[in-house]
């Protein structure tokens, strides 16, 4: 919690005694100071301990003010940190346009005028200093507010009351999903004043509504036990408290209370009567029937225990699978840039063997970084299954790597994969996933070591093969020589949440998982296990006559026939678009940049003629496929290529674009180009027959073919 006695002002003033006279100045306003020599220091010394920042504003013209602009956004709600700069022409944009600049980083600043006297500056740093006292009292507040609330949650739950209020005037009810619960109601449901009334049994019903009128005629606190009848028809028992609330003019405005569901302990309390009744003819008889009960609810905690523990498993797993694929979506744009200026690097030093060698090792293994990353994509979305001819022995050898490292050193890897085997139908990323999660499970089962196989082999299915059509399939086996499963065991494996690890070492859906897997591709997963033996899983999935798709590299087009295009690139990420910009204007075309979707549209309603965009998808404010949709709004022939590190866009994203999957080169984003140019160019009208400005240089260059004419064309 920041000190608020002893309030500071953080101080970025390198030229002359600028610092001194401004540390001067705001210990006379009552506030310590602290001075800085750089602006990257004053980024990273900005805390909630800052009660105001002083910035003189020839330091920071022409800076990088990024990192003190993501620490302004990153504020709490309840601060807004005041700055105060020092200027030579005033704050006004008319006067200084780059005080527009610093306002929009900044947000809560001041500009000071040069020269200045010193009573004013001081009056500036204590307003400032309020205004922050005064944010440390906001929060104070909401922390307090919040503590309370968590307290009285906490409460209700630990006690498992329902909460509820009725309005006095209205006769209108206000009952929380635990009060409404106890009433044999949803969370969902609609409930008024008089479903409850209606639901009390008949016997019971005068005699609560005339406790109902004593506590609104007299104050007297509302302390009862009634029986309800629920919706299904079974009989419960109702506990209900409650005080009636009234204005600061003491006038009752509402009741406030809570409600429990005492049918456990009136059950208990009804059966302890028929005990004492006969006690000395059934009291062994109720005492085992008791025991036994008491057995069966203990046990059903325990299992319910075990359940609820699996589940928080589940719901960690879920999120570091969001984290994982938020993290692996950033790691790829940066890649992106790696990729994007290693590549141009690479041309420069073409001559040099040594440049030359290293840049071509830094560009493998940023490539494999990608091909790392997309497998992290892939476990962190919900994507319906591509499902494509895929050659599986090359997909086991491209992870041979990552298994070797998930499995450890104790863990040898055996594989059999034959190279004639056909191809089998299956999403890619999906079965890399099934793999590596087999692997583990291998892993585990062996704690002391052991040997890993992976084999392949092609079956025949003749007729009905109890959950297999009739057809070629190829059996992805791994076996371990592990502890293994006894028969009792085996029949659960698959079960979601069953699990034989320990509690918080594993969610019990792997296995569950992959089985879901197999059934979706028209597969099976068989497994067999025996006690101290090992397991070994199977995976049938159907082959196919179909070839895998080769991913053939791109060839850069040649720079005396490539059509020279102006281009429009829209990126918020500043390092991605740079290093885009440079390998267009490496490739000839003239490129405008855009760090914004609303940037972009602004440059293309202003009418400049633009032949191509290329956006990327996932932006602030407005992403890469609204643009693309008001783009075509305006210019209904321009050329768009989305560009994303995802292989599927979120649901509901109902946009047909060209994609160009990040990281990507040089190479594919000339290819792109020239795909998605061609797709458009053909329809477009020569010049003086009303081409937009998407086709501009287009029919140029058409115009320039039909002037050379005989079959030959320079553009």
């Amino acid at each position: 919690m920041p000190n608020s006695r002893n309030p500071k002002a953080l101080i970025y003033a390198p030229a002359g005694r600028d610092a001194q006279v401004a540390a001067s100045l705001t210990d006379e306003a009552g506030l310590s100071s602290i001075a800085v020599a750089d602006l990257n220091l004053f980024a990273s010394s900005l805390d909630d301990d800052v009660a105001v920042g002083v910035l003189t504003e020839e330091a920071v013209r022409g800076s990088d003010l990024t990192p003190v602009a993501a620490w302004v956004a990153a504020q709490p709600s309840w601060s807004d940190l005041p700055f105060i700069v020092l200027t030579q022409r005033g704050g006004g944009p008319e006067q200084n346009p780059a005080a527009a600049r610093l306002s929009e980083v900044l947000g809560n600043v001041t500009f000071l005028e040069r020269p200045f006297h010193a009573t004013s500056f001081v009056s500036i740093a204590r307003t400032a200093l309020k205004g922050r006292l005064r944010q440390y009292e906001a929060r104070t507040r909401l922390e307090a507010l919040s503590e309370g609330e968590r307290r009285l949650q906490t409460a209700l739950a630990a006690g498992r009351l329902g909460a509820w209020e009725l309005e006095l005037s209205s006769m209108a009810l206000t009952a929380s999903a635990t009060c409404k619960a106890v009433f044999g109601r949803g969370p969902d449901d609609d409930v008024t004043r008089d479903d409850l009334i209606a639901s009390i049994h008949p016997d019971d019903r005068d005699f609560v509504l005339e406790r109902l009128r004593q506590t609104i005629d007299t104050g007297r606190d509302y302390s009862l036990e009634h029986r309800t009848i629920w919706p299904d028809g079974s009989l419960h028992w109702t506990e209900v408290h409650a005080q009636l609330y009234a204005d600061r003019y003491g006038s009752a405005r509402k009741l406030v209370g809570v409600c429990s569901d005492t049918t456990a302990r009136k059950t208990i309390e009804e059966n302890l009567r028929r005990l004492n009744e006969n006690l000395e003819e059934r009291v062994r008889e109720r005492t085992r029937e008791v025991n036994a009960a008491h057995q069966t609810l203990l046990e059903e905690v325990a299992q319910r225990e075990r359940a609820e523990e699996q589940l928080r498993q589940s719901q960690k797993m879920e999120a570091i699978g969001q984290l994982t694929g938020g993290v692996a979506h950033d790691f790829n744009n940066l890649l992106m840039v790696v990729l994007g200026n290693l590549e141009l690097l690479g041309k420069y030093v073409a001559g040099d063997a040594k440049a030359t060698r290293l840049v071509d090792g830094a560009v493998q293994g940023a490539r494999r970084g990608a091909a790392l990353t997309q497998r992290l994509l892939a476990f962190a979305r919900q994507q319906d299954l591509q499902v494509k001819p895929v050659d599986l022995g090359d997909l086991v050898t491209g992870m041979n790597d990552l298994l070797r490292r998930s499995v450890g050193s104790s863990v040898s890897i055996e594989t059999i994969l034959p190279a004639t085997l056909p191809p089998a139908l299956v999403d890619a990323n999906q079965l890399e996933l099934a793999l590596l999660n087999l692997a583990v499970n291998a892993r585990d089962a062996m704690p002391a070591g052991g040997t890993l196989r992976i084999s392949l082999r092609q079956e025949r299915v003749a007729g009905k093969g109890g959950d297999l059509n009739e057809g070629n399939y190829l059996v992805l086996a791994v076996a371990d020589s592990g502890t293994g499963m006894d028969a009792e065991t085996l029949k659960k494996a698959v079960d979601p949440f069953f699990s034989t690890k320990e509690l918080g070492k594993g969610t019990g859906l792997g296995l569950s998982m992959i089985h879901g897997l197999a059934v979706q591709l028209n597969g099976a997963l068989l497994l067999t296990s025996e006690l101290g033996v090992g397991t070994t899983a199977e995976l049938w999935l159907p082959a196919t006559e179909q070839r895998p798709e080769q991913a053939n590299e791109a060839a850069l087009p040649d720079s005396d026939t490539a059509p020279r295009l102006k281009i429009l690139l829209v990126d918020d990420d500043a390092l991605i678009a740079m290093s885009s910009v440079d390998m267009l204007e490496d490739l000839g075309h003239e490129v405008v940049e855009a760090n914004s979707g609303l940037e972009a549209l602004e440059l293309i309603r202003n009418g400049q003629p633009f032949d191509l965009v290329i956006t990327d998808y996932s932006m602030p404010g407005m992403t890469g496929a609204q643009l693309a949709e008001a783009a075509r709004d305006i210019l209904p022939a321009l050329p768009i290529v989305l560009a994303t590190g995802y292989a599927d866009l979120p649901a509901g994203t109902d946009i047909d674009l060209p994609r160009l999957a990040k990281p990507y080169n040089q190479a594919q984003l000339a290819k792109e180009i020239s795909k998605a140019v061609a797709a458009e160019a053909a329809p477009v009208p020569r010049s003086g027959s009303g081409a937009g400005a998407s086709g501009s240089r287009l029919a140029k260059a058409d115009d320039r073919c039909d002037e050379i004419g005989d079959g030959a064309c320079v553009v």
